[in-house]
Parts: structure tokens; C-alpha cells; sequence
């Protein structure tokens, strides 16, 4: 298998930038929308608040690194070296992994749509900008 060349500086800052997109994802732009979909309540949030999440965005920040680290290799692999390139091969790890896979979380859990949607896209557009960062730093 060829060795690729990972710049860990650039998974690292995607990492961080991917967090920021989820917390305005999930946050200002869907939060509403994500909440009711979730069925989350001002009680069930609150009560989320008072047993503390720095533990799960601490968890959800290295689950974010190692996944900034592997689509690192595919941009490497895929010989990307533009921003667009990147953008390209992040869309493809998208429609290949993310959107095909998440499809079981409306058929066969009962989500709805319009949760599948808000998900999908949220990976769709990070995956294309984690991409593209990846592409002109690595």
C-alpha cells in the first residue's frame, strides 16, 4: 500500500474547523429544526446542560481528528492538491460512506426525512471542506 503524506497541522485545524461547522450547523442554522426532529425538549437540553457535555464534545473532537486523519489519506490517495480537488474527493467519501450508510437511520430506526437531511447534509458539507483544507495543506 503507498505511504501517504498526512500533515497532522491540517488534521488537526479540520478537526477544529469541522467543530465549528457542527456548532453552527446544529446550533443557529438547524438547531430548531434538529431539536424538534430529535424530539429534544428545553427539559431534556437543560438536563443535558447539568450533567455536563464537555466529555462528549471532548470524545466527539478525537472522533472528529481521526476522521479528518483518514480522509487526509484519501485526499493524499486521490492525488488531490487543489481546494476543489479536495472539495471533490470529500463529496465522493460523502456519497460512498456517509449518505448511502445514514440511509438506515430513517429506513429502519424510523427517523424521519427531514433528520436524515439535516444529518446528511451537515456531513456532506464538512466532508467538502475538510476536503478542500486537506487538499491545499497536506
Amino acid at each position: 500500500m503507498p505511504q501517504a503524506d498526512i500533515n497532522l497541522l491540517a488534521v488537526l485545524i479540520s478537526a477544529v474547523v469541522s467543530m465549528v461547522i457542527g456548532s453552527l450547523w446544529f446550533g443557529a442554522l438547524f438547531g430548531k429544526a434538529w431539536m424538534k426532529e430529535m424530539k429534544f425538549d428545553n427539559k431534556k437540553i437543560q438536563a443535558m446542560k447539568k450533567k455536563g457535555m464537555g466529555k462528549s464534545y471532548f470524545v466527539n473532537f478525537l472522533g472528529t481528528f481521526v476522521m479528518a486523519y483518514i480522509l487526509s489519506h484519501f485526499v493524499d490517495y486521490m492525488g488531490a492538491v487543489t481546494f476543489n480537488q479536495g472539495m471533490w474527493t470529500g463529496f465522493l467519501v460523502w456519497l460512498g460512506f456517509f449518505a448511502t450508510s445514514m440511509l438506515g437511520m430513517m429506513l429502519w430506526e424510523g427517523r424521519s426525512f427531514k433528520l436524515y437531511s439535516i444529518h446528511v447534509l451537515y456531513h456532506l458539507v464538512n466532508l467538502m471542506i475538510l476536503g478542500g483544507i486537506l487538499a491545499v495543506w497536506v
